[in-house]
């Protein structure tokens, strides 16, 4: 895997080049696991013309970086870069690898400015007053958005993890158990079947709370005639892949249950069979939110109806009105439709799909778990 971080930061340091800027620093943690897959907790890579020099604060909790074996004669050399700890635990590994480019000569250093604090962006800059700090951008996360093999096959084991505790979990009883009781049991299961942990807070939402988006659960108990929405992702090698669902609670649900579920389940349909390679990012909002619109719920229809997924829950791109690009093939993405009617509840139906041609199949579907309106 080694030629394969060594290959990443190789793309990056030409784009950096070509901007004018020989040296980068990628503070955002997920941006650097994804250039050096090892990452100490709170570490940043110092990204330089020869040698790339890792930073951390404090004796790292994962395995440390193994030194690179010798290619083989002829090959290119695959170097991991070289870990510094700083030998207190006060010291900033942002200052301390800016400061270590302007001793090894850099004259300019492009920084990840969304990423840093105004406090931090100004230390930085105290630090080393004769480097020109430039700003790196969203570089990495545009170089993250298509994934490779090996990443996708770890969304899909982690979808196979969140489908697997989902599926055992409405083989329970539900009534008379709180929301936050299902999350925890949910996140249990989730680890004890392999994942490293739930991707993002588990939701669990019943009666008036189903279909609100980010729902934290309560004590609210699950009751009869409820609609009960759940969104639980599994975090797999630092991976992770997301599934949601609305159930109803009792022997049959109420017409207007059926007519609301219909409706969410059609734009959620609508939003994957969209899903392909060229296709605008905004094109996927429309076709989505047209069905919902058309039957009188569009005005209680999020901003967003999906987002990328991969090393961060929430990627590029977006799926919105306003999104500017397209779709390229190997592109995970959620489509999550949801309305939630005040007081009464709602549906979300939220899928994780990776875009692929319709010459490979169309979109690979990563979550499984029917979604048939069960009456549990």
């Amino acid at each position: 895997m080694s030629e394969v971080y060594a290959a990443r930061r190789a793309r990056l340091r030409d784009q950096c080049a070509a901007a004018g800027s020989a040296a980068a620093l990628v503070s955002r943690p997920a941006n650097v696991r994804y250039l050096c897959g090892a990452v100490p907790p709170g570490a940043v890579l110092l990204l330089g013309p020869v040698q790339d020099l890792m930073v951390a604060a404090e004796v790292p909790a994962t395995p440390p970086l193994s030194p690179p074996a010798p290619p083989p004669s002829g090959s290119p050399r695959a170097e991991e870069p070289r870990l510094l700890v700083l030998p207190g635990a006060d010291g900033d590994p942002v200052v301390a690898a800016a400061d270590l480019a302007a001793t090894d000569g850099a004259e300019s250093l492009a920084v990840e400015e969304h990423d840093l604090t105004v406090a931090r962006h100004r230390a930085l800059g105290a630090a080393a007053p004769r480097l020109r700090l430039a700003d790196l951008g969203r570089c990495v996360e545009q170089l993250r958005l298509v994934k490779d093999d090996e990443e996708i096959s770890c969304m899909r084991i982690a979808g196979e993890l969140a489908d697997q505790a989902l599926g055992e979990l409405l083989e329970s009883i539900l009534v008379g158990r709180t929301e936050r009781h299902l999350a925890l049991e949910l996140d249990r299961r989730l680890v004890d079947h392999g994942a490293d942990g739930p991707a993002f807070p588990t939701v669990v939402a019943a009666g008036p709370n189903a279909g609100r988006p980010g729902h934290l659960p309560t004590d609210r108990r699950v009751e009869e005639g409820d609609f009960l929405s759940i969104c639980l992702g599994a975090d797999y090698r630092g991976y992770r892949c997301q599934v949601g669902r609305t159930f109803v609670i009792g022997p049959s649900p109420a017409d207007w249950q059926v007519e609301l579920y219909d409706a969410v389940f059609a734009a959620q349909r609508a939003g994957r069979e969209a899903l392909s390679p060229g296709r605008a990012y905004r094109d996927v909002d429309r076709v989505t939110r047209q069905v919902l619109n058309a039957a009188g719920y569009g005005d209680a229809l999020e901003p967003c109806t999906g987002h990328g997924v991969g090393l961060e829950i929430d990627e590029d791109p977006r799926l919105t009105p306003s999104a500017m690009g397209k779709l390229d093939a190997c592109v995970p993405v959620t489509v999550e439709p949801g309305v939630h009617l005040p007081g009464r509840g709602g549906v979300r139906i939220d899928d994780t799909l990776v875009v692929r041609p319709e010459a490979d199949g169309g979109p690979e579907l990563l979550t499984i778990t029917t979604k048939e309106l069960l009456a549990l």
